[in-house]
């Protein structure tokens, strides 16, 4: 089995073979476009079970609504245009037929649509067309729909999982009477993405608003969930988005109040997508592969049987087998490995290189002690126990792995933050330490624009939570109400 390159030498690359070797995804036959693997997948679907589960306790349902958006409709919000324009990918025909000069297949010329459509990049437009249709009176509201689908940003530079032409995401988009009530859904919205990166991902979150620059297009205020990776840089994780009236302005979707007026229906969206695989991957994993959160894991536990002929592997069996059935029993997920076409070397490798939280081996003489051997994938270390009790034992020690994969990466961003005062230790720090530095800026769009020409960083967000000292912008020492989050970014 090939050894990965070490984080410390190209982290880049490191992520990009660990993906790969992992079984996660590959790049496929169209530019840009990934193939997510059964082993990926299987992390997503963890990921979307966990988030679909907190989507509904919150009041939501899932729907679906087409991939194909009219042209037109995205020319009724102009800032939502301007923010996507250039990764639309655009479908002007609607059948192909053979050249008749002999060149193959080609586009059949009087198959031009009358109207372009737009592969989503997102779905605000699409729909506040449909819930004009749904919405008459404050009766019909609010209406809280999520749907799981994909998307099409046609991006130049792409890296698996992180940024891809497709991707897979769900996005929810909710229609309410009130601003406070669209303003409240945007709110709890962030706030659900961040329980599940903490919770479910072991990954520490800053909750906080991005700037009018960084905003979504179509946005009066956006919120986000900003995570460090273990090379110090940023990477956005998800975001939810107050939309005020601008999209019910846009397809006149308007309501009948109790008073009996009409105004102009409130509206939030929100989303994470397939990047969060991203996330989990660069949060956590090490020079040997995936180490993965117990929660997210597809396989919580795999055991390995270490034996010699069919005699021993069947005393084995019978012992493993009353493991696994109690393992089962307590909701824990668990392979038995005693397929003959591998050496349990190899296996123990490949486990540790797909993150599986812990590794059982039994052999004949764990079976005369009545011992198992076990082994953590978080800190690589191993120890004996007693086969009795060893379902109770390993599902404290899977929560405890949950815990110390929290801790070690909230102990790593504490370590990568900074504060700073002034602009020259500003990029000292993020030129020799990295991670997020945290500095006073006075507002400007003007100020923000020239950090980030001059030194690659951004403002990832103004924190939500903690300090809120004023004090002097570090670039031109006018006043600043409280310290925002800076740093290189993903």
């Amino acid at each position: 089995m090939a050894k990965l390159t070490k984080r410390s030498v190209d982290y880049s690359q490191w992520y990009n073979e660990l993906v790969i070797t992992a079984d996660m995804a590959e790049n496929s036959a169209v530019r840009g476009c990934m193939v997510i693997k059964p082993y990926g997948y299987a992390i997503w679907e963890k990921m979307q079970q966990e988030l679909d589960r907190m989507f509904k306790e919150t009041g939501h349902v899932n729907a679906y609504f087409p991939l194909f958006i009219p042209k037109s409709f995205f020319s009724k919000e102009a800032s939502h245009v301007d923010g996507f324009a250039k990764e639309c990918a655009v479908v002007t025909h609607y059948r192909l037929k053979n050249d008749p000069d002999g060149n193959g297949v080609i586009v059949d010329p009087e198959a031009k649509l009358e109207e372009e459509l737009i592969v989503r990049p997102t779905s605000e437009t699409i729909i506040w067309s449909t819930y004009k249709n749904w919405i008459q009176s404050y009766r019909d509201l609010p209406i809280l729909c999520n749907q799981w689908a994909n998307v099409v940003r046609w991006e130049m530079r792409t890296r698996l999982f992180l940024r891809t032409a497709e991707f897979l995401w769900q996005e929810g988009h909710t229609a309410h009477a009130t601003k406070q009530e669209a303003i409240e859904e945007t709110e709890t919205m962030i706030q659900v993405y961040a329980n599940f990166a903490e919770q479910f991902m072991a990954m520490p979150v800053l909750q906080g608003v991005k700037t009018a620059n960084e905003r979504f297009a179509g946005a009066l205020e956006t919120y986000t969930i900003e995570a460090m990776m273990q090379d110090g840089k940023a990477l956005q994780s998800g975001t939810s988005h107050f939309l005020g009236q601008n999209f019910a302005k846009a397809f006149d979707v308007k309501f009948a109040t109790k008073e009996g007026t009409e105004e102009y229906v409130w509206a939030s969206s929100w989303g994470v997508s397939t990047r969060l695989m991203g996330a989990l991957v660069m949060a956590h994993s090490d020079d040997f592969g995936l180490v993965l959160p117990p929660k997210l894991a597809p396989i919580q536990v795999a055991i390995i049987p270490i034996y010699k002929g069919e005699e021993e592997l069947d005393k084995i069996s019978v012992v493993v087998n009353e493991i696994v059935a109690k393992l089962k029993k307590r909701g824990i997920s668990v392979k038995y490995d005693n397929s003959d076409n591998r050496k349990p070397g190899w296996k123990f490798a490949q486990y540790e290189l797909q993150g599986v939280p812990l590794r059982l081996a039994v052999g004949p003489r764990d079976i005369a002690n009545n011992t198992v051997e076990v082994a953590r994938r978080d800190t690589l270390t191993k120890e004996v126990v007693s086969i009795d009790g060893v379902d109770a034992y390993v599902a404290d020690l899977l929560e405890t792995i949950q815990e110390n994969i929290y801790k070690k990466a909230l102990d790593f961003r504490t370590e990568k933050t900074t504060e700073v005062d002034t602009y020259e230790e500003f990029k000292e720090v993020l030129n020799n330490k990295g991670g997020f530095v945290m500095a006073h800026w006075n507002g400007s769009a003007e100020v923000e624009q020239k950090i980030k020409e001059e030194t690659k960083a951004t403002i990832r967000c103004i924190p939500l939570h903690g300090d809120k000292t004023p004090g002097k912008c570090m670039v031109t020492g006018e006043p600043s109400a409280q310290r925002v989050v800076f740093a290189r970014a993903y």
